[in-house]
């Protein structure tokens, strides 16, 4: 495996620590941190604080969430990413690469256009168009597994196994997406925890995280302050924290969380 991810401006070179892709919901209804009124400043705040990656989503994905029209999605990120270039470019601090945590081409593009480095795209980069910009861009992309949509897939979700049934997915999905002519290095493969998942889905994904390694490619996990966090304690962020070392010690390349990591 590669020992750094290649977006459409730059090689991210992974560390003996998980890079920390650190969430900026410009949305109003995001389970977490949804309506924040200074998000270019806490955006900017998270930069200062040290994170690798600023990923950048104008839609929730929260159980039970409802679609968000494409232009209102686009209307949402664009001021922010411009925002978040404009501050930096002021106070004179480095922007790290840009994702855009988006299921929609037509969102994807205009993120691209205004910078965005990463497309993350928690429908598995299945879209054609979605290859397409990752090809034509040069972009990285984050490909996650899902069963079901935001607004179903909590009602039952359902596995055989689930550690291997997601592996396959990831695995065909990854051959996919190679084979259009995406480069191994712009690949980034997320098991998509809390996605159609119990919480016992989700800590089976987890305990067995290094299964995943098979895929030759480097791993997203995005646990940050979910749901089944409550069934190992009352703390959310106390149980974020212990998984995220959990994963640190597994080698996973890299965390998608609402505050640094403590390592």
């Amino acid at each position: 495996m590669n020992t750094y991810i290649q977006t459409s401006r730059r090689k991210v070179f992974f560390r003996t620590t998980p890079l920390w892709m650190a969430v900026v919901n410009a949305t109003p209804d995001s389970f977490s941190d949804g309506g924040r009124e200074d998000i270019i400043g806490h955006a900017v705040k998270l930069i200062r604080d040290g994170a690798d990656i600023l990923d950048v989503g104008g839609e929730s994905t929260r159980p039970g969430a409802l679609p968000v029209p494409v232009d209102e999605e686009i209307a949402r990120i664009t001021p922010v990413i411009r925002g978040i270039f404009a501050k930096c470019k002021a106070e004179s601090l480095s922007v790290p690469p840009l994702s855009v945590d988006t299921r929609n081409p037509e969102t994807a593009c205009v993120a691209l256009h205004e910078g965005v480095e990463i497309l993350n795209d928690i429908t598995g980069g299945e879209h054609p168009k979605m290859q397409e910009l990752a090809l034509s861009s040069g972009a990285a992309l984050c490909f996650m597994h899902m069963q079901g949509n935001p607004r179903i897939m909590q009602e039952n979700p359902h596995y055989e196994n689930v550690v291997k049934e997601v592996f396959t997915y990831l695995s065909l999905q990854r051959d996919t997406l190679l084979q259009y002519g995406l480069r191994p290095e712009q690949l980034i493969a997320d098991p998509g925890i809390g996605f159609g998942k119990t919480a016992e889905h989700n800590l089976e994904i987890l305990w067995n995280i290094e299964y995943f390694k098979h895929l030759n490619l480097p791993l997203l996990v995005g646990h940050s302050r979910k749901r089944f966090l409550d069934v190992l304690g009352p703390d959310r962020e106390v149980q974020t924290e212990k998984i995220s070392r959990w994963l640190a010690e597994k080698k996973v390349e890299i965390l998608r969380l609402h505050t640094r990591p403590k390592f």
